[in-house]
């Protein structure tokens, strides 16, 4: 009997890549998303929104396994919190979470943490929903991905001096490098944490920018600072960093050489 998986955040960086992969393997491929849209080319879509509740009880229904790929600053555990109870009320799914190196690593303890690394601590309670579920579970950790680096240095090229995060490091990782990695383990046995993915280099901030700027053909000063808080001094000690999981293969040179063709 083929199964049925679920996939949330379908339509973002690393949902529409999973899809295809998915389809290729010859499982059937249901996706959630908040608005109407018509099934075909043997994807089926169904209406829900996990923010809600509305829906997810029904697009949780019959399937074998659930990609939890739907991410967002904020909000992560309230929507794990959603999809779980909806899942165990149809059934038993695998669940398998999307997750970042250093959830549990980078400490939230005062408001200029949780304004600019919040996402780290929304992301380690969405993974602490998911282990406690009672369903199957498999959490995989990725370093941020390059098309999330590039849109942070195209913001911060808005302004006439680029102001970069003093001391910090990125491995940033290809997100269909990890598309193929999370279908390996939708696929697979429930492995509960699994090792982190990351990419195969480790880059300063500094060198990032400049490697952007002469990719996209912009002339920007730069300026390093500091920013207070633990958060940031657990940044700066590398907590964002997997190199012993450097299995990307990936590199930023190679995605910007390619966006910029």
């Amino acid at each position: 009997m083929t199964s049925t998986i679920l996939l949330t955040g379908g339509t973002g960086t690393l949902g529409r890549p999973i899809t295809p992969m998915l389809l290729d393997t010859g499982v059937k491929v249901r996706v959630l998303t908040r608005h109407t849209k018509p099934s075909g080319g043997g994807v089926e879509f169904v209406t829900g929104d996990l923010a809600t509740g509305e829906g997810v009880e029904a697009a949780a229904d019959g399937v074998d396994t659930i990609l939890h790929c739907a991410g967002s600053a904020k909000g992560d555990e309230e929507k794990a919190s959603t999809l779980v109870r909806a899942a165990a009320k149809v059934g038993n799914p695998h669940l398998v979470y999307i997750s970042v190196v250093g959830a549990d690593a980078v400490p939230i303890v005062s408001r200029i943490d949780r304004a600019i690394y919040g996402y780290f601590a929304a992301k380690l309670g969405a993974e602490r929903v998911v282990a406690g579920s009672g369903l199957p579970w498999t959490t995989l950790r990725a370093t941020q991905f390059h098309d999330w680096i590039l849109m942070t240095l195209e913001a911060m090229a808005k302004l006439p001096v680029m102001p970069l995060w003093g001391g910090a490091k990125f491995q940033p990782v290809e997100a269909e490098e990890v598309a193929a990695r999370l279908v390996e383990l939708a696929l697979g046995e429930p492995a509960g944490l699994v090792p982190d993915i990351a990419g195969p280099r480790v880059y300063t901030m500094a060198e990032l920018a400049k490697s952007y700027l002469r990719a996209s053909g912009k002339h920007r000063l730069t300026v390093s600072l500091k920013t207070p808080g633990k958060a940031a001094a657990a940044f700066r000690a590398g907590a964002n960093l997997a190199p012993d999981h450097a299995v990307g293969s990936r590199t930023w040179e190679d995605f910007l050489s390619k966006h910029y063709r």
